[in-house]
């Protein structure tokens, strides 16, 4: 790192999805503390900006419009240009491309900084991409955590991170309008599950009878349910079908949440049931016991973080295989084990819909849950959160392609 001299100013690149953003945090601080007179920008997309409100690592958050892509070819040629300009006139000594696309490359090139740290496209993305940056990292091998591929191309050049927690905040305001929300629907204080049952791709979500299911189960085992959505219709509208499919009411807050408002949730609950989606990663940074459900993703790359068993983790995935039922700290991930997941597709067959998801059943996802309600009972007891340590190696979801979990 002695290489780097007279770095003042720091914009880090990660234009990608919520839960991209949020698990940047790492990388994020490993900057700062590595450069700590210096003003550390991130640049993220629209709509992503909340993950890293109030966290004192970042001084500065920058967005770009996602909207300029509905524009004219000619009002989204001036809508970048003008958004460059303010970039450059920012004064950046070192640009970090977390991204690896094309637009963060070109970015990084304009803001005329001396230092511009990026991935090897090793030949991805347009030709001669590799001559925009200044320093150029290996990239990871596969089957590396998101958290630890950030992490990774600063190791690479000296930039070390000493602390792996994925830290997320919510303001006074937003934690007491949900506990405002949670006082109306008739909760005053015990156990409260958050279950998130929808992704923005609906080849993430699981049976809607599924869902149902566990959410009836966690209401019998004495758990007020809190359920939630994103904004878009199509996910309030499959909430409510799973809502319509329950024998116990739960308390809908489907689409009534903004994000810092989903953390003040997360920051309540005892638990969080759900899908692969960026509310599991709010729920898990908050250290809440997540149990998540995974289809065509790879846990190894997306699986819910641990902050408080992250110590000592290097380049290893936390949760090291392949698919199955996998454990880091106090969070679970199901999968079924089958030999053609992860496929990292949308769907089976161009389909939008995930076989090896809808193979699981309710009674085993119900089995797991209960198996770790003692945990949940001892932390609330106590006081504290109970963690047990990286564990692997339970009985996993395999079984052949009739049947499922």
């Amino acid at each position: 790192m002695s290489e780097f001299k007279d770095i003042k100013r720091v914009l880090i690149i990660k234009l990608r999805h919520i839960g991209d953003v949020l698990l940047a945090v790492p990388a994020i601080r490993a900057v700062k503390d590595s450069f700590p007179g210096a003003e550390v920008t991130a640049l993220v997309n629209s709509g992503t900006e909340e993950m890293l409100a109030l966290n004192p690592a970042v001084d500065e958050v920058l967005t770009f419009d996602r909207s300029l892509k509905d524009l004219s070819l000619t009002g989204r040629a001036i809508g970048e240009l003008k958004f460059l300009n303010i970039v450059r006139k920012k004064g950046f000594d070192m640009t970090i491309d977390l991204t690896g696309g094309d637009r963060p490359a070109f970015i990084g090139l304009t803001t005329g900084a001396k230092y511009r740290l990026g991935y090897n496209p090793e030949g991805s993305g347009f030709k001669g991409k590799k001559l925009l940056y200044t320093h150029l990292g290996k990239k990871p091998e596969r089957g590396t955590h998101a958290v630890l591929k950030d992490l990774g191309l600063l190791r690479q050049f000296g930039i070390d991170a000493k602390n792996l927690s994925v830290d997320i905040y919510s303001t006074p305001q937003d934690d007491a309008r949900v506990k405002t929300l949670l006082g109306k629907n008739g909760f005053s204080g015990g156990k409260l599950a958050h279950v998130h049952p929808t992704s923005r791709w609906f080849f993430k979500c699981w049976t809607d009878d599924g869902m149902a299911h566990v959410m009836d189960k966690l209401a019998g085992a004495g758990f007020t349910v809190a359920v939630t959505s994103g904004p878009e219709e199509r996910e309030i509208k499959k909430t409510q079908a799973v809502i319509s499919k329950m024998k116990t009411k739960p308390i809908d807050l489907s689409g009534r949440l903004l994000l810092k408002e989903m953390v003040s949730l997360s920051k309540m609950s005892s638990i969080f049931f759900g899908v692969d989606s960026a509310p599991m990663h709010i729920a898990s940074a908050c250290g809440v016991k997540v149990v998540a459900l995974f289809g065509p993703s790879g846990a190894f790359d997306w699986g819910p973080w641990d902050n408080k068993a992250a110590g000592g983790l290097d380049n290893a995935s936390p949760y090291p295989a392949k698919s199955g039922l996998q454990r880091f700290g106090q969070n679970i991930v199901i999968q079924t084990n089958w030999d053609c997941v992860p496929c990292g597709k949308d769907g089976c067959s161009g389909s939008k819909k995930s076989d090896c998801l809808d193979a699981i059943k309710p009674e085993y996802v119900w089995s797991v849950l209960q198996d770790t309600l003692p945990e949940i009972y001892q932390s609330q007891s106590s006081g504290t959160l109970a963690t047990s340590g990286r564990l692997t190696g339970e009985p996993d979801t395999s079984s052949s392609a009739q049947g499922g979990a």
